[in-house]
């Protein structure tokens, strides 16, 4: 096989599902995937395409190479310098609800920084005047629709394919289903493949792609949800509410998160 570069990029969001995406993919025999993030297009760009092709895995002729850096999806640069590596890259962009994105993504923060404000001192620059503050990562991210347009700049909707991150869950093999016409591949990944975890409240793959064991994602996900004020959540309805329409109409599919 030869190292080549990525045709397919899981470009977002950080929280949505991307990793499991990635996993679920990996078992198809005409993809190979990077399974660490080379944040190439966002941090290492420095280091040239020579440098980002040696991290890929060898391919065959018939295979795909695919990476996958949530941070993509937010980064200003991204979709040119992507577009200059390949304007035929097929982009998927892993989306869910943007207030249960954002709670997971402060849950997360927190086990790695016990110290820090709480949710609602973070989400809100004034709360008693309803004022979110958008400079929060966190917040943000979930703004779709605006970064979505830096993309459209670069490449045409028909090159980006948005997974239902609540979908991934309830009907992994679905979602899986279109991933796999998206990319132009047989639907191999199916039903069979998925078995659903209760404890950890996600699917897991019966076979990962190097062994024949079962394969759930890390400890790291399913983590319990912090608890948050219901009027806080809320109000970050109300301010996403708008942003979520326009995504609905820019990308002509409802994710039905109102």
């Amino acid at each position: 096989g030869t190292k080549r570069l990525p045709r397919a990029i899981v470009v977002g969001v950080k929280k949505g599902g991307t990793r499991a995406v990635l996993e679920f993919i990996r078992v198809h025999p005409e993809v190979r995937a990077l399974g660490t993030e080379p944040h190439f297009f966002d941090r290492n760009y420095h280091r040239g395409l020579e440098w980002y092709r040696s991290l890929m895995p060898r391919t065959l002729d018939s295979q795909i190479t695919v990476e996958k850096t949530p941070s993509y999806f937010v980064t200003k640069e991204a979709p040119r310098r992507i577009f200059n590596m390949s304007r035929d890259t097929k982009l998927i962009v892993v989306v869910r609800n943007p207030v249960t994105r954002a709670i997971s993504d402060y849950t997360q923060t927190l086990s790695k920084k016990p110290d820090i404000p709480t949710f609602e001192g973070l989400t809100f620059r004034n709360r008693s005047l309803g004022l979110v503050d958008t400079s929060w990562n966190a917040i943000r991210i979930g703004m779709y629709a605006v970064h979505l347009e830096s993309w459209l700049q670069y490449f045409p909707l028909s090159q980006i394919h948005f997974v239902s991150g609540e979908k991934l869950i309830t009907d992994p093999a679905g979602e899986m289903g279109k991933v796999q016409d998206f990319l132009g591949i047989k639907r191999v990944i199916t039903d069979k493949h998925f078995y659903f975890n209760k404890t950890k409240g996600f699917p897991c793959l019966k076979k990962s792609e190097s062994s024949g064991l079962p394969r759930c994602l890390g400890k790291s996900k399913g983590r319990t949800h912090v608890q948050i004020d219901p009027e806080v959540i809320e109000q970050l309805r109300d301010f996403y509410r708008p942003y979520n329409i326009k995504f609905y109409e820019t990308v002509g599919q409802d994710f039905r998160w109102e």
